[in-house]
């Protein structure tokens, strides 16, 4: 049995097995993933960045995908959305955008193309399209486009992140050797508390996701929870 309490800016995040339950009062409780029970802090500084959750990414078929692995994501980063949202928390969907044979942009010498503007590989994937578009009339949850690794490249992310004084990030989405990994990276030298979940990234190669894992603890100080 393992129980955790880390204090970060704001409020407490824990995380209990079994039955071990947290005793502090200012933990909101997630509805159960599996056996283990997660708590997010009961305050609005936080915001849940999904990574590029596309089909592209995660289908099957999709143009560079994670797949199996990337799929089994999706109850982890609904149910971290959901509770997000339960207590008036920010959810963002920085989502990755390309236009069809463009040599100028760096990824055309390194990969196929993929989330190309206006293609079905750039939509969300199956159960987060659905996520999305429920909540259409919610104004903390937001989709944008981003162009390079990083969510903060080229965006206003860390404006907005500012503005809504949001001092802790939570990461999911893929991948987590690319995406995720130069997000945290750009997020942790803006000095922001990082959140990694780690049952909510995956990759199309698995030893960089295992390396990310380790980089975003050992060398970006994030707590990485599962």
């Amino acid at each position: 049995m393992y129980h955790f309490n880390r204090q970060v800016t704001g409020g407490f995040l824990g995380i209990a097995t079994g039955n071990a339950l947290t005793t502090n009062p200012t933990i909101g409780i997630l509805k159960p993933i599996t056996s283990r029970r997660l708590f997010l802090m009961t305050t609005t500084n936080e915001a849940l960045l999904i990574i590029d959750y596309t089909n592209d990414f995660v289908a099957s078929d999709g143009a560079l995908t994670c797949g199996v692995p990337g799929q089994k994501l999706a109850p982890q980063i609904i149910a971290l959305a959901d509770d997000m949202v339960a207590k008036n928390g920010w959810v963002l969907l920085p989502t990755d955008v390309h236009t069809p044979h463009d040599p100028y942009h760096p990824e055309s010498k390194l990969f196929p193309p993929h989330n190309v503007r206006n293609t079905w590989g750039r939509e969300l994937y199956g159960p987060l399209k659905d996520w999305y578009q429920s909540q259409t009339d919610n104004d903390q949850v937001w989709l944008f486009d981003k162009t390079r690794y990083s969510s903060f490249a080229g965006t206003d992310l860390d404006l907005r992140l500012r503005e809504r004084h949001i001092t802790t990030l939570h990461l999911v989405g893929v991948c987590t050797d690319i995406c995720v990994l130069h997000t945290a990276v750009d997020a942790y030298n803006l000095g922001y508390q990082l959140v990694i979940h780690k049952q909510g990234v995956a990759s199309f190669d698995q030893a960089g996701h295992e390396w990310a894992l380790r980089h975003f603890k050992n060398s970006l100080g994030a707590l990485v929870v599962d």
